[in-house]
């Protein structure tokens, strides 16, 4: 009886929407969805936020109008191709589920500008996601991807990229190729060098990558010039590119719990520093140049 109560009210708000455009059912403690969903074709976004959904309705695939779609946090295993209808979808989140792979007509979506996909069980990413040519924001954290493709090099108008708390052992050369690219957050992976091409990235602003095993940093990291904050916390550096030094807009550079014995003089050139983290390393003695950065203000902790 309860369920078919919650079935009929939930009808009710389907077929007498507040709003023809705009329907929110989160949070309704809902494992299925009525067919007559389909019905409302001038719906153009549509949330089902924090339920118990496994699939839904085939009738929500047409839903063509639709540029919202919010399905996270519900019980998804998986999506069927017919999602690759939806063209007009300009944000699109499945994060929080039971995701094992997505499907490949995601990259229909061509008008897509927002993807979440965090906190499922994906081991990788379909290829077809390089056709997202209008993509601006990738969330594919907290799952299992041990790699990238190539082809994410495509998406030339991301600005912001989440990869962290994934297995990733190497970024793709392509990363380079992500010009438009001002945040780049891997941590917690398992990285052991970054690619050369990394300073291609002429507008990054943000290099997230804690918590992984990087060795060294390649020297062409000097064409990230619009760098302000530069995270290497716990991983296994023993040296540092002179070439840091011509970073003239880093603000933040967080060293703390490397394999530091020694840092490039070059260093004293970072005229906007404001915080220098090199806490748990193995200096023997602070270099001279220290005093230098502390009388323009900035805070260094040994």
């Amino acid at each position: 009886m309860e369920h078919q109560s919650k079935h009929r009210k939930v009808a009710y708000i389907i077929n007498e929407p507040e709003n023809e455009q705009e329907l929110n059912l989160d949070d309704k403690n809902l494992s299925a969805l009525p067919e007559e969903i389909g019905g409302q074709k001038n719906l153009k976004s549509l949330s089902l936020y924090k339920n118990h959904l496994t699939e839904l309705p085939a009738s929500i695939w047409q839903l063509t109008n639709l540029e919202v779609l919010n399905v996270a946090d519900n019980k998804f295993s998986s999506l069927p191709e017919e999602i690759g209808n939806l063209t007009n979808l300009r944000m699109l989140d499945l994060g929080h589920n039971d995701l094992i792979e997505l499907p490949q007509s995601l990259g229909k979506l061509r008008s897509l500008k927002f993807l979440y996909a965090s906190n499922n069980h994906l081991t990788s990413v379909p290829a077809s996601l390089e056709n997202l040519q209008e993509l601006i924001y990738l969330n594919i954290t907290d799952n299992q991807l041990s790699s990238l493709p190539e082809n994410i090099g495509k998406l030339t108008r991301l600005i912001e990229l989440r990869l962290y708390n994934n297995q990733l052992e190497t970024l793709p050369s392509a990363i380079g190729e992500l010009i438009n690219l001002r945040e780049l957050h891997v941590m917690n992976n398992q990285l052991t060098s970054i690619p050369e091409s990394i300073g291609k990235l002429k507008h990054l602003k943000k290099l997230m990558l804690q918590a992984n095993a990087i060795e060294s940093l390649p020297d062409s990291l000097e064409g990230a010039t619009d760098l302000t904050d530069l995270n290497l916390r716990y991983n296994k550096l023993t040296n540092f590119p002179e070439t840091i030094g011509a970073l003239k807009n880093l603000r933040f550079l967080d060293l703390r719990a490397n394999h530091l014995s020694s840092l490039p003089s070059s260093m004293s050139n970072l005229k906007s520093l404001e915080k220098l983290d090199l806490r748990w390393n193995r200096f023997e003695s602070a270099p001279d140049w220290f005093l230098s950065l502390e009388e323009r203000g900035c805070i260094i902790y040994t």
